[in-house]
């Protein structure tokens, strides 16, 4: 297997796909983006796999398996929702033996987006309940991947639109204490959040997205659940011979193991030791430039810097300043913290060597250095979206 790394929504000439098509009897497309963003854009996506449909039927390539969402044809409230019905329309328009599967919300082992998100509040001593949620027919992620090895096959009916949804239909709280249950907690406490906050949650998100960040939880999330994702899946069953699978008692298949419960528990904690740390290297930076510049000039001076005391108090507060806004950059935030250890290996070596005192300082200014050295290490092991 030969695997290819391309940017979708820049792929927009069918010929630059025409070259990955040789030897290839199937595509199968999964691409999508959730909301528009300096990373993202639904329409360069768009775009760029009706390229890879029209691709397709220049290189004969007969057989396609769409993958879109579930209620896209019944309304148009996000930028996700219009692009991929207008992705559906463009595919139903080729040449080609084509099946667009649109399935509800997906679960799986592998977490990621809306499916991680759950995990998350599954695993918070307090649930926050948002308003304006409707019901979910939650489909296990095996059954979409059947769905699409059945359509694969050549003698597969074709020129389709298949909607794929669970059995049953669930609240957002039942899933969410659905999945603390399979974390083995306690149930939690529910703490329902005024409107207000849960759409300054969702616009926090946002402006996280603008920094190159996909939270899942943002405006485009919010529309799509308010909207639901319940039909009947009498269809798609009797054309595949598929049932669906029963999100509680998959979950019972498959206990959740200690790798489960850490990424559960982490997964709100992320973006606050990301957070913490950015901020720790831009306020110290600030300190340094404000109201402590005298005293950093006086250990500097201490440390035997003469003239250049005054001027490498500026350099280290602009490093500093330079490295905490770079982690709070999605694009940036690995080098950043690689950078921000490597810095205060720095800071502690040459406090070691030029002002061991510190070391003994009742404030632990050198000390502190470990714990921030460690937290550094945290964020670059849980760094990973997917």
């Amino acid at each position: 297997m030969t695997e290819v790394a391309m940017d979708v929504a820049r792929a927009r000439d069918p010929a630059d796909w025409l070259r990955y098509l040789g030897g290839i009897d199937a595509v199968v497309n999964c691409a999508g983006v959730l909301q528009d963003s300096p990373r993202d854009s639904t329409a360069g996506v768009q775009g760029g796999v009706t390229a890879l449909f029209h691709a397709c039927e220049h290189a004969g390539v007969r057989r396609v398996v769409h993958v879109s969402a579930l209620g896209v044809d019944r309304h148009s409230a996000t930028a996700f929702a219009r692009s991929k019905l207008a992705t559906d329309e463009a595919l139903m328009a080729c040449d080609l033996d084509w099946v667009i599967l649109r399935p509800s919300v997906v679960i799986g082992r592998a977490a990621y987006g809306g499916s991680a998100l759950l995990r998350g509040l599954a695993a918070m001593p307090i649930l926050p309940l948002v308003s304006d949620t409707a019901e979910l027919q939650i489909v296990h992620l095996d059954d979409l991947v059947e769905s699409v090895v059945f359509f694969l096959a050549p003698e597969a009916p074709a020129r389709r639109v298949i909607e794929i949804v669970g059995p049953r239909c669930w609240s957002f709280e039942a899933v969410i204490r659905l999945f603390r249950h399979w974390l083995r907690l306690a149930p939690a406490r529910n703490v329902a959040l005024p409107r207000l906050v849960s759409l300054a949650l969702f616009r926090l998100g946002d402006a996280l997205s603008l920094l190159g960040w996909r939270p899942p939880v943002r405006t485009t999330a919010r529309l799509e659940i308010a909207q639901g994702s319940t039909v009947d899946a009498s269809e798609w069953t009797r054309i595949t011979g598929i049932k669906p699978r029963d999100l509680a008692t998959a979950l019972i298949a498959e206990p959740a193991s200690v790798q489960e419960r850490w990424f559960a528990r982490l997964y709100f904690l992320k973006p606050v030791v990301i957070a913490t740390l950015s901020l720790f290297w831009i306020v110290t930076g600030l300190i340094a430039l404000g109201r402590g510049y005298q005293s950093g000039e006086e250990l500097m001076q201490e440390a035997g810097l003469g003239a250049l005391a005054g001027p490498a108090v500026v350099a280290a507060a602009i490093l500093d300043i330079a490295i905490g806004a770079a982690i709070a950059i999605r694009a940036l935030a690995a080098p950043a913290l690689y950078a921000a250890l490597s810095v205060s290996v720095l800071y502690a070596f040459a406090a070691t060597v030029l002002l061991p005192r510190l070391w003994a300082d009742p404030l632990g200014p050198t000390v502190k250095m470990i714990p921030i050295l460690v937290l550094n290490l945290v964020a670059l092991a849980i760094l990973d979206d997917r």
